[in-house]
């Protein structure tokens, strides 16, 4: 090719927006993301739990009307494997979250094992949890199911602010670690709570993340099979929020 032919890096640069010059997958250890991309959006989705089938749903649909950059789990079960060992994957973004979930799903593994799958976790979390990060002024949205044992009731002791607009349906909520997202969400028909702080436990998941980094983000939580009312709640986040 001809240095005539040849693209600048200027040129690189403008074109770099094209979609066959992305990756359609990003991992962490057996974490595997599916990445769908619409448009030039700020906003950021993922879907981190394989067993979480109508979050799958409803974000697949999402991306189709709406633009931005998701990323869902390639996975049916709920946890991931890391060099042999089971781990769930919305406990991976520290290392002391990792090392409690390791520990309580793999109780007889040697300490070898665990030191391994540590380190395979420390030295790829950065490359993960970049592109989970939106850019300035961006947002993520993570969508979740939840089951019986699970619900706003376990996050209103650890939350600095709340706003439980439907008590007696504690398996829909809203969690956001922005008190200008907060304030904008306790004005929905929904139960919101806010964790900008974050609680002084780290568990390793995004939220606790979000928070100590000062990350906007948004966990929209409904029971497992509640389709249409995750849809809808969404699509009100996405209209409501910036």
């Amino acid at each position: 090719m001809s240095d005539g032919a040849q693209l600048s890096r200027r040129e690189f640069a403008a074109f770099g927006w094209l979609p066959f010059l992305h990756p359609h997958h990003i991992r962490l250890a057996g974490a595997r993301f599916r990445i769908i991309r619409n448009g030039r959006s700020k906003r950021r989705y993922l879907r981190i739990h394989g067993n979480e089938e109508t979050a799958r749903l409803v974000l697949e649909r999402h991306m189709e009307l709406h633009e931005g950059i998701a990323y869902i789990i390639e996975s049916q079960v709920r946890n991931t494997q890391v060099d042999g060992l089971k781990l769930d994957p919305n406990r991976m973004f520290s290392r002391i979250g990792a090392e409690a979930s390791l520990k309580n799903l793999n109780r007889d593994a040697p300490p070898d094992q665990m030191r391994r799958a540590l380190h395979t976790l420390d030295a790829g979390r950065e490359h993960l949890v970049r592109a989970l990060t939106p850019p300035r002024g961006g947002l993520l949205i993570a969508v979740h199911n939840n089951s019986e044992g699970y619900s706003v009731n376990s996050e209103v002791p650890i939350s600095d602010q709340t706003s439980l607009r439907q008590p007696a349906q504690p398996h829909a909520f809203l969690l956001c670690t922005d008190p200008a997202d907060f304030e904008v969400l306790k004005s929905s028909p929904y139960n919101v709570v806010l964790q900008q702080q974050g609680p002084k436990q780290d568990d390793g998941s995004f939220s606790r993340l979000a928070a100590a980094r000062g990350i906007r983000y948004v966990n929209l939580e409904v029971h497992l099979g509640e389709r249409e009312r995750q849809r809808e709640m969404l699509d009100w986040v996405e209209s409501k929020l910036p």
